[in-house]
């Protein structure tokens, strides 16, 4: 459960961080903290962590992903043997009922039957 939660607030962390710190952040980790023109108060060296953090949920998902899939695929349950029995019982006497359609057949099984498809 709290491994859900940090996986969810990874961005808001990120975003928490920035405010933090941001006046380090400016003077020491921002990519145009030499050039004076730019203006971007340390926002690069945020937007390359909210990246990073999106790689990174991405890369662990595809883990989780994968590793539920070999989970799923490798059973760790005890297999089925299926055990066949010694000698099969055949019926010794086959009969057959056949009824040709030309023989005369009884008035009531034609009026009382099944419906014929």
């Amino acid at each position: 459960m709290l491994l859900m939660l940090v996986k969810a607030w990874v961005i808001p962390l990120v975003y928490l961080d920035y405010e933090l710190r941001r006046e380090y952040i400016i003077a020491n980790l921002c990519v145009n903290r030499d050039n004076p023109i730019v203006v971007c108060d340390g926002k690069c060296y945020l937007a390359k962590r909210v990246v990073d953090a999106k790689k990174q949920e991405e890369r662990q998902a595809e883990q989780t992903y994968m590793a539920n899939l070999l989970y799923q695929v490798m059973d760790t349950r005890k297999p089925y043997i299926f055990n066949a029995p010694e000698h099969l019982e055949m019926p010794v006497v086959i009969t057959y009922e056949f009824n040709s359609p030309f023989i005369a057949r009884i008035v009531a099984a034609d009026i009382f039957h099944p419906p014929l498809v």
